[in-house]
């Protein structure tokens, strides 16, 4: 496959200062939701290489993100054991629910629902390992700056794959609408705190904006 070419960052909307702050205060559940991603993450990019055998360029493209989002839970899993911090079950949160009730149901443009929402979500998660890098302890301080990179690249490589089979007007037209979604889930008022969740509700977190 050619190499990744640049884009800009889909997002529409910044992470509330407020979620940076929970973050940085429950580090511990952030750590623990965050492993609980990097599976999603792989699983997303193996569900893409059953789901579309015959575009081989994909299922290459897709086999070496599963296999490195793989190796990031690895990473997080070794910085949980090293900072005491147990594997708890979670329930799923709204933000990946909520962005899986907009994808279209018939090919091909599920396929592009797929290949976007995969965009944004990695660079959601790029944006926001930027944001914590300053507040966290030091040796997840470390990992997410590596992380970031890691991020950017793989949103990047949704919007190649998307722009490859798909006319610039149409998946820019339907990049523009996820992304309002995406932006309202990421950014609106959340009961439950997730790596993606949206602003904190409470009292608590009314100050940090």
């Amino acid at each position: 496959m050619s190499a990744v070419v640049r884009f800009a960052n889909p997002l529409v909307a910044p992470t509330p200062a407020s979620w940076v702050t929970r973050a940085c205060v429950e580090w511990q559940a952030l750590l623990v939701d965050h492993a609980n991603c990097e599976k999603k993450a792989a699983s997303t990019a193996l569900s893409l290489m059953f789901a579309y055998p015959e575009d081989r360029s994909l299922a290459t493209a897709m086999s070496r993100l599963a296999r490195e989002e793989l190796r990031h839970f690895e990473q997080v899993d070794r910085l949980m054991r090293q900072l005491a911090v147990p594997v708890t079950r979670q329930k799923p949160g709204r933000y990946a629910a909520g962005l899986r009730r907009l994808l279209r149901s018939h090919d091909p443009v599920r396929k592009l629902d797929l290949l976007l929402a995969g965009a944004l979500i990695e660079a959601r998660s790029a944006e926001r390992f930027r944001l914590l890098v300053d507040g966290l302890p030091a040796p997840m301080a470390e990992l997410y700056a590596a992380l970031e990179r890691s991020e950017a690249r793989h949103f990047e490589l949704y919007l190649s794959l998307a722009a490859r089979e798909f006319e610039q007007s149409v998946w820019q037209s339907r990049l523009a609408t996820l992304a309002v979604a995406e932006a309202e889930l990421a950014t609106g008022p959340d009961p439950e705190f997730r790596f993606h969740s949206g602003a904190p509700c409470g009292a608590a977190w009314s100050g940090a904006r």
